[in-house]
């Protein structure tokens, strides 16, 4: 029994990789790197920091896709977050949930 938890642990953990390395990697094709990285400011907040900010906002995916599209300011500082008009709804959606997942 406890080997075949180990082994559905094992593959839960591999099942869910692949799908944080697409989200970086869609992060970095749409350009969001250039203005944030995973755990330090750069123009804009660590997604470390953002994922933090919103973790008891149960519409944080939500709200953050929209800003993700639409751009936004004030919540960090006077540097604005310009629209992304190139990301879909899904990509910001998708980049979203990976950022709610950093830890």
């Amino acid at each position: 029994m406890k080997s075949s938890f180990i082994a559905l642990a094992a593959l839960a953990a591999t099942l869910s990789a692949p799908a944080a390395f697409a989200s970086a990697d869609l992060a970095q094709k749409k350009n969001c790197m250039a203005c944030h990285a995973v755990d330090k400011k750069l123009v804009g907040p660590s997604y470390k920091d953002v994922a933090a900010k919103y973790a008891k906002d149960k519409d944080a995916v939500k709200k953050l896709s929209e800003k993700i599209i639409k751009g936004g300011s004030g919540v960090w500082g006077p540097v604005p977050m310009p629209p992304n008009a190139q990301v879909s709804a899904d990509e910001a959606k998708q980049l979203a949930t990976w950022v709610m997942s950093i830890k």
